[in-house]
């Protein structure tokens, strides 16, 4: 093998790894909802109202109980976006089903997101399993794509209920 062929094998090697490294860091992190999320429903023709959110803060969207099949929770409510071959769906089902039962005042709704694509597109869901965590108004003040790690779960409803209800 020539001297230019090892050397594109070792960067497709290096690259490949930097991707996975890349993948597991971030995977099942809730992240902040920005700004540009949050207008991404307005901009592929979404209804769901938006609100101005006072600090550094962005306004995520709105969603309504009969959108995510359920009613809210008085505290936080998990809306997970599932589909039925998805195997880490079924280990996000249990871990969020689990912290709903733990906590007074958390709710999880489970959303099939071949059954409900246009709120999936109008959401910006590209992957399953995505989590939206809402606040009691129905506001999405976090969101992570694959499984959830437990304390982040639990970070994101005290975030959720420390949110202004207005």
């Amino acid at each position: 093998m020539s001297f230019v062929g090892l050397a594109v094998v070792a960067a497709v090697l290096l690259a490949a790894t930097a991707a996975g490294l890349w993948r597991r860091h971030t995977d099942g992190r809730m992240r902040s909802v920005t700004s540009s999320a949050a207008s991404t429903g307005a901009a592929s023709g979404g209804t769901a109202s938006r609100r101005a959110v006072s600090g550094d803060e962005a306004a995520g969207p709105v969603l309504t109980a009969d959108e995510i099949g359920a009613e809210f929770g008085s505290r936080a409510t998990f809306v997970q976006f599932s589909s039925a071959f998805c195997s880490p769906c079924r280990t996000t089902r249990l871990l969020l089903g689990q912290v709903a039962g733990e906590l007074d005042g958390v709710v999880h709704a489970e959303i099939d997101a071949e059954h409900h694509l246009e709120l999936v597109r109008r959401l910006d869901i590209t992957r399953t399993p995505t989590v939206l965590v809402l606040d009691a108004t129905g506001r999405e003040v976090r969101r992570a794509t694959g499984v959830p790690r437990r304390t982040d779960a639990l970070a994101a409803v005290a975030l959720a209920s420390a949110s202004p209800i207005t």
